[in-house]
Order: structure tokens, then C-alpha cells, then sequence
């Protein structure tokens, strides 16, 4: 199981407990902290009957949060895998809490994304991985004053497929070692992958510019192949083959 880094000086202590054990509940253990209180991270546990929820775990928080207790903070828009919003730790997974189908056990752990700071409960600062991504432009730049389409054949637009499906829900960064460690300099998968979205796309024109950008012992030599972003991720992706791509066309240009 990913361990998630602690404010300064604490750590997780049994907090308060919901409901009763039964036959048909299950047990969520939800990960609790308010900056607020100064007080210690701590480990709240909800004890609810499954014929009261829904098949995805999002509807437990969901459910938590409207008949339970008011207070739990996480985040969620679409419900649907497109946002990216709800992105957490769910039994030692990072994923989508909205694509987690609510399996058949008694117990349920739920963390806010490891090795990131913590705004409240389970919602993440994901203010230096949205400024990483401004840092690659994520933007088509066909270098071209004229307000005429520009026109992109079936064979050019295939390449983007399994890249523009990425929701930047941080998943895959949050479980790579590598940014954890330099998450400060190493851009992380889900920003390489990106990366690679736009330097594939023919109606781009920076294709250089971009190369010369990640030609960076940190921000992009420091993926070492470990694989936990493409096996985390929750929408199939393969951000280490996108990353091994820009990788080839490093030595080729």
C-alpha cells in the first residue's frame, strides 16, 4: 500500500467511528484533516449497509457526506471519468472514486493522493502539478496568422489516440517514485504525456521547440521505467510507452 506523507509532525490517529457493524455493512475507513484545528490527521470509520449505496465508491462519499457527516471534504464533478476531479487512494490504488466499483469486502481505505499536501480531508494541492502542465503549453501553436482550418488526415489524427483521453487526475504522478522524490523537477507522467500529445499532433508547428523543452535530466530522464503510472491509471492509458516515445525522438532530432 502507497503511504501518504503527513503534515510535519503528526501522524494518523483512530478517529471517530459511524454506524455498526452488521452482516451486509461495510467499512470505510476515510482519512480526515483539517489545517484548521491543529490537530493530527486521523482515520474516521463508517459503517454502512450496502443496499444503501450505489456500485461506485463515489456514491459512499456521496452518501457519507449528505446523511452522515456534512463535513467530509472531497472533490467531484461529472461522476462520469471525465472530470478527473475525485482522484484518490482507494485500498492502495490511486483511481477515479467514481470508477471504483464498491467490491465485495468489509473493508473500504480511503487516502487523498500520497505524497502530495493536503487542503482538507481528501482533496490534494495540485497547484504545482496544474503549473507544470502551463509549463509544457498545452496549447496547438500552427505558427499561421490565417483563419483558415487547418485540415488533419485519419492516419495523424489516429496518433492521438490514448492521449487526449487523459483527465489530469494526477493518478499516475502520484504513484511514479520518481516524482515523488523530485516532484519539484520531474514533470511526472501525466505531464509528459500530454507533452507527447502535442508533439505528435501535425497541425503543431513547435514540434522542435517542445523537444528542446524536456531535453532535461530531470524533467523527463528522471522516468525510470518503473511502470506504476500505466497500471494505475483509470483510464487505460499508457503514459510510460507516450514517455518512451518522446524518449526515440530525443536521440532521433
Amino acid at each position: 500500500m502507497v503511504k501518504l506523507t503527513l503534515p510535519e509532525n503528526s501522524k494518523i490517529v483512530e478517529g471517530n467511528t459511524f454506524g455498526k457493524e452488521g452482516k451486509d455493512t461495510i467499512c470505510f475507513n476515510i482519512y480526515r484533516w483539517n489545517r484548521e484545528d491543529d490537530k493530527n490527521p486521523r482515520m474516521d470509520k463508517f459503517h454502512l449497509s450496502k443496499r444503501k449505496l450505489g456500485p461506485m465508491v463515489l456514491d459512499a462519499l456521496m452518501y457519507i457526506k449528505g446523511e452522515v457527516d456534512s463535513s467530509l471534504t472531497f472533490r467531484r464533478s461529472c461522476r462520469e471519468g471525465i472530470c478527473g476531479s475525485c482522484s484518490m487512494n482507494v485500498n492502495g490504488t490511486n483511481t477515479l472514486a467514481c470508477l471504483k466499483p464498491i467490491e465485495d469486502v468489509k473493508f473500504v481505505d480511503i487516502y487523498p493522493l500520497p505524497h502530495m499536501k493536503v487542503l482538507k480531508d481528501l482533496v490534494p494541492d495540485l497547484s504545482e502539478f496544474y503549473e507544470q502542465y502551463k509549463s509544457i503549453k498545452p496549447w496547438l501553436n500552427p505558427k499561421s496568422k490565417g483563419k483558415k482550418e487547418i485540415k488533419q488526415s485519419q492516419v495523424d489524427r489516429k496518433k492521438l489516440d490514448g492521449l487526449y483521453e487523459c483527465v489530469l487526475c494526477a493518478c499516475c504522478s502520484t504513484s511514479c517514485p520518481s516524482y515523488w522524490w523530485n516532484s519539484d523537477k520531474f514533470l511526472g507522467p501525466a505531464i509528459l504525456l500530454q507533452a507527447y500529445r502535442f508533439i505528435v499532433d501535425s497541425r503543431d508547428k513547435n514540434k522542435k521547440e517542445r523537444l528542446n523543452f524536456l531535453k532535461d535530466k530531470f524533467k523527463l530522464y528522471r522516468c525510470h521505467t518503473i511502470m506504476n503510472c500505466t497500471k494505475t491509471c483509470p483510464k487505460n492509458l499508457n503514459p510510460a510507452k507516450a514517455i518512451a516515445e518522446i524518449k526515440k525522438l530525443q536521440v532521433s532530432s
